[in-house]
């Protein structure tokens, strides 16, 4: 993998905000899609980079089974109103979308950072803004990145399964709002009828003992760009929890379906590392992991089991702190230890790579480069292609 220079297109802003991708620009005029680089693969490193995504993915799937098996939420600091409904829809599969899981690779190693499960974002990046970026700058090349096709395929598979219309809900920025509108065009290329709200704008009928739209219609189906941490933190979360359709996979009249559903705690929350290193110890896929203290480790990162954008997260090098934010701010019991890893790093810049999958398949990928070691939202998405 190789990161080069390149021109910018000509008025890039608004050929990105064509497609899109209206959140191009940070509050101090700097660029947060940067198209003046572009990081180059070979065939042979996708091939690696889709292969550890769909080995990643199955571990994933061992850990859910586990850490039901042995009531572990506990430990993940998960709820325990929620634990029921985690245990329904991890049995029941209603539909579930897509995540992203973020990958440290320096063109040698592969290792898992961490899982976006429930509310991954840079998602219109890396589907769309990226591939027309190749159409006008490199069109014989080619890129990892079949995003858009598999969500349209995947939201036609749920026709059956979900009510109509989808109501798609955040309560997010800019970015937010990109995302979920781009969300819901995919739902509505496959056919599906949809509406749009914002998360404070859903409503309980107490008649009719459910939650309702702002035209007072019942919500069936909702997905939302919400952390599920968040939901449950909110003064409707047990309306939320006591009418959740969790014990089957088509939505039911009456009780509400949510996307992603709330057994994606399992994975979005950063315990999932410890757990993964427990049953696969010195798996190459992974970075040594723990939970409550950093044990062995000298050069570690320490991060919050529930967080977005890199917020609470700390580094450390030689067991001092080195980068981040105050590691006093949450306490260790919340926190998981997780080891330096080898990054890719050019010109003071560091790369993460953002391997999505849809459905459970990988389905491409995008880069946020960072000029330290934590990728923030302010953190730059670079495009990439592959030779």
């Amino acid at each position: 993998m190789r990161r080069h220079s390149i021109s910018p297109r000509p008025n890039w802003q608004s050929q990105v905000e064509k497609v899109g991708l209206t959140f191009h620009t940070l509050e101090n005029g700097s660029p947060y899609w940067d198209e003046s680089a572009y990081w180059e693969f070979t065939a042979a490193e996708v091939d690696r980079l889709e292969a550890a995504t769909a080995e990643i993915q199955q571990m994933a799937l061992a850990a859910g089974d586990l850490i039901l098996e042995r009531d572990w939420l506990s430990r993940m600091q998960i709820p325990a109103a929620a634990a029921e409904r985690i245990r329904q829809t991890w049995q029941s599969e209603p539909p579930a979308l897509y995540g992203r899981l973020d990958l440290a690779f320096d063109g040698r190693q592969i290792k898992l950072l961490e899982y976006n499960a429930d509310t991954p974002t840079a998602l219109v990046e890396a589907a769309v803004a990226q591939w027309y970026w190749l159409q006008d700058c490199f069109p014989r090349e080619d890129q990892f990145n079949s995003l858009h096709e598999k969500l349209v395929a995947k939201w036609k598979d749920l026709t059956p399964y979900v009510a109509q219309p989808v109501c798609f809900a955040h309560d997010g920025a800019e970015e937010d709002a990109m995302t979920v509108t781009y969300l819901r065009d995919t739902a509505q290329q496959a056919g599906l009828s949809t509406t749009g709200l914002a998360m404070h704008e859903i409503g309980w009928d107490e008649k009719k003992l459910g939650f309702v739209d702002l035209h007072e219609q019942p919500i069936e189906t909702l997905f939302k760009l919400y952390p599920w941490e968040w939901l449950l933190a909110d003064s409707f979360a047990e309306h939320a929890l006591g009418t959740m359709n969790a014990e089957a996979q088509k939505a039911r009249p009456g009780v509400t379906q949510w996307i992603e559903p709330i057994w994606k705690m399992m994975w979005s929350n950063k315990a999932l590392l410890a757990i993964l290193w427990e049953m696969y110890p010195n798996h190459e896929l992974l970075l040594p992991a723990y939970l409550g203290a950093p044990r062995n480790l000298q050069n570690y990162v320490r991060k919050p089991l529930f967080g977005r954008e890199g917020g609470g997260i700390t580094v450390f090098r030689n067991w001092a702190q080195a980068e981040g934010a105050n590691p006093a701010a949450v306490p260790d019991a919340a926190c998981v230890y997780q080891a330096l890893a080898p990054l890719a790093q050019v010109d003071g810049r560091t790369a993460v790579i953002g391997s999505w999958l849809v459905d459970g398949e990988p389905a491409g990928m995008g880069i946020r480069e960072s000029e330290g070691l934590i990728t923030t939202n302010t953190s730059r998405f670079v495009p990439h292609l592959f030779r």
